[in-house]
């Protein structure tokens, strides 16, 4: 038994190291002192950080990305919320259908989906626009809060709204004070995951409105045409260092076994 407990935190030891190997490079190179790709780091300099808000084109792109994002998450959820809800409301077979292609987005391959969206904004005249990418965005994404909004609705007692129901309650009032309530930290889970998907994705940004606006991401791959620069390693963990926030939040506030398909009797 104590060899197999020793292999075992051996392994995961081994790819914890493997996996947490690149992130450690990237910290190292965006604290280097010059210009310059190397590691382990010759100097230290956190000026590279500062300059992603000191620098006009570095804090639009974040302005950017942080705008777009909260957008996209907001309209994945109000999207989610309806499907969710009237699947677990009414359980019609019909509406599984629905709930599939809400998830089809996320299970094709990206640049499947962002030449869709290509197509359809450029055949509707739209192409360009800003809202282009929230909307594209906000459908790509919808699959993230609608899981785990079905994962909250499974998880109520039927027999709260029935009772609300008998003691007078309409469907309005069982919804608002009932069972949104009970199926709010799914709800903000699910923002969550949207926002930080959002933030961090590049194609489908690129193909809907790269030319007009820049989010973060294509402001790291768009100067890496004119040289290495710290700066790119320095918001690289900045979107780690974001992400690692935002998801721990989740796993404090949030029923994060449940969400991750944990049954809990």
């Amino acid at each position: 038994m104590m060899s197999q407990t020793l292999v075992r935190r051996l392994f995961f030891t081994i790819l914890g190291t493997f996996m947490a190997a690149p992130l450690v490079v990237v910290l190292g190179v965006s604290v280097n002192e010059k210009k310059s790709l190397t590691f382990p780091p010759k100097g230290f300099n956190l000026s590279w950080y500062l300059d992603l808000f000191r620098a006009g084109d570095w804090s639009a792109s974040i302005f950017n990305s942080a705008i777009t994002a909260l957008l996209s998450a907001t309209l994945a959820g109000v999207i989610a919320f309806p499907i969710a809800w009237f699947s677990w409301r009414y359980r019609l077979g019909w509406v599984k259908i629905v709930i599939a292609a809400g998830l089809a987005p996320v299970l094709l391959p990206p640049v499947i989906t962002a030449l869709g969206f290509l197509s359809f904004w450029t055949q509707s005249g739209f192409y360009g626009q800003y809202w282009t990418v929230v909307v594209s965005h906000g459908i790509f994404l919808v699959s993230l809060p609608l899981v785990s909004l079905t994962l909250g609705f499974g998880s109520l007692d039927r027999s709260l709204p029935e009772a609300a129901a008998m003691l007078g309650a309409d469907d309005r009032q069982v919804l608002i004070r009932i069972t949104f309530p009970l199926v709010r930290p799914y709800m903000i889970s699910g923002f969550a995951f949207a926002f930080v998907v959002s933030l961090n994705e590049y194609l489908i940004a690129y193909m809907t409105v790269g030319a007009v606006l820049e989010t973060l991401p294509m402001r790291i791959f768009n100067s890496l045409r004119y040289g290495y620069t710290p700066v790119m390693a320095a918001a690289s963990i900045f979107f780690v260092f974001l992400t690692i926030v935002v998801f721990s939040l989740v796993a404090r506030f949030g029923d994060l076994p449940k969400l991750l398909g944990a049954d809990r009797r």
